[in-house]
């Protein structure tokens, strides 16, 4: 399948058509068929006492990271909504950036179904949580 957007789209698109999100701005690393990896680069509304990686800042990494996957998929569709997302906490994440890795399962034309693996960047090779998720296309013009 064809992507439709680059990395450097995506980032674009996400910051003209999303200003809320200027605060906590991620990173498309990399884009591919099938596949996304954004970075949530550490700040300080990401901690918890531990001191660990909240689930609040882990949820924005996967959901980034989906939604990321689906724009390089189905193009500047900013009304694709997160439909569900489900996830499971593995090992507690070390303050640092989030680094998110999404997985594309099925892309249908309403719903594409996908998941997420979540690394720490001071532990790369330590996953910190899985997640499965699907978004919810709206209806083709």
């Amino acid at each position: 399948m064809e992507l439709k957007l680059t990395a450097k789209e995506i980032e674009r698109l996400v910051r003209d058509g999303l200003p809320h999100m200027q605060d906590s701005m991620f990173v498309v690393e990399e884009v591919r068929e099938g596949y996304a990896r954004i970075r949530l680069p550490w700040q300080s509304w990401m901690l918890r006492p531990g001191p660990a990686i909240s689930g609040p800042a882990q949820f924005t990494a996967a959901d980034c990271a989906m939604y990321a996957l689906v724009l390089s998929h189905v193009g500047p569709e900013l009304l694709a909504v997160t439909s569900d997302l489900t996830m499971h906490f593995l090992n507690r994440g070390k303050p640092g950036d989030v680094i998110a890795e999404a997985r594309l399962l099925k892309l249908g034309r309403r719903l594409v179904v996908m998941d997420a693996t979540l690394y720490g960047s001071t532990e790369p090779e330590k996953a910190i949580a899985h997640v499965s998720g699907s978004y919810v296309l709206p209806p083709a013009k």
